[in-house]
């Protein structure tokens, strides 16, 4: 820090401990970096109000940058003179009670226990040493949970349906192996612990949140865990029936066609849709059948139609 402490927090050199925290919990409401996330200049501001705010919560050594016997970095000015009263006593607590740490401060400001945002929260209160336990070991005490980064993968409809092994790409050129579990829906995102930024000061590293985008499949669509599928069938399996094949997420099955089967009819196969995660239950698949004429009607079948037409009259409208 080479910066007056002071300046750093906008206060006065004779504010009191109150005035203080009240300006260094303004500017961490403001800068920290889950709350401006990517802002490279808040953060580095963040840290050095941070190292105000330590700095001079420590009445020793507010007492000794007050007198001029030490500099910003807590190191000895060279006009430096050994003072006959004090100095060895212990660090002070900066304040009656001894309770004037940043965990109070940043719970004051985000709120108890889980009510950081992205879950930072100080590891502990500066100032914990014992006895003269030197300058440099202030900010031993506390760390901030790092930052949160977020990711898009795009991935197969049936790679979502089955689960697989994907490998994201990150931003600065490394890469990310994660498993898509079974099952995984078009916009959910997947958390991996520990997998975003570093933190500070020792705190822990925050999480990489990747967001899954499915890919829509040529052929079949789901609707909650079922699946949906459509399947053509010849004029003659609709009417005479037909033992046909269906595919299905777990590869091709054989589906019985009764006779007159027409256009639109659903058949149900129990179990070959999604497994659900949460409960462990598999949907079924669901398949609508279409009647697709052949692509030319020879006389002969316009022949016949027309001979049964007049022996069959039948309005399908009016069913």
């Amino acid at each position: 820090m080479a910066e007056d402490p002071y300046s750093l927090l906008g206060v006065a050199k004779g504010a009191s401990e109150d005035d203080i925290r009240r300006a260094f919990r303004k500017l961490a409401k403001e800068l920290h970096p889950d709350v401006r996330p990517g802002d490279k200049a808040a953060a580095e501001r963040f840290k050095k109000v941070s190292a105000a705010y330590e700095f001079l919560t420590d009445a020793e050594k507010r007492q000794r940058y007050d007198r001029g016997e030490i500099d910003e970095a807590g190191e000895p000015r060279r006009t430096y003179r050994r003072s006959t009263a004090g100095g060895a006593g212990g660090r002070g607590t900066g304040g009656p009670g001894g309770d004037f740490g940043f965990g109070d401060i940043f719970e004051d400001i985000f709120g108890a226990a889980g009510g950081f945002p992205g879950g930072a929260r100080p590891g502990g209160r500066p100032g914990a040493g014992a006895g003269g336990a030197g300058a440099g070991a202030g900010a031993a005490g506390f760390g901030f949970r790092g930052q949160d980064v977020r990711y898009t993968l795009e991935v197969d409809f049936m790679e979502a349906v089955l689960g697989a092994k994907k490998r994201v790409t990150l931003p600065d050129g490394g890469q990310l192996d994660l498993t898509v579990p079974e099952g995984v829906t078009d916009g959910q995102t997947l958390r991996l612990r520990g997998k975003g930024q570093p933190g500070l000061r020792g705190g822990e590293a925050g999480d990489a949140l990747v967001e899954i985008k499915v890919r829509a499949h040529p052929n079949m669509r789901r609707e909650g865990d079922d699946i949906h599928v459509d399947v053509p069938i010849g004029i003659d399996e609709a009417i005479l029936g037909a033992k046909i094949e269906a595919p299905t997420v777990g590869g091709r099955v054989t589906l019985t066609i009764p006779k007159g089967t027409s256009t639109g009819r659903v058949f149900r196969l129990k179990g070959k849709g999604v497994k659900n995660a949460t409960t462990g239950q598999t949907g079924d698949q669901l398949v609508t059948v279409k009647i697709v004429l052949p692509e030319t009607i020879d006389e002969s079948l316009s022949y016949f139609m027309a001979e049964w037409k007049q022996r069959h009259p039948y309005d399908p409208r009016k069913r």
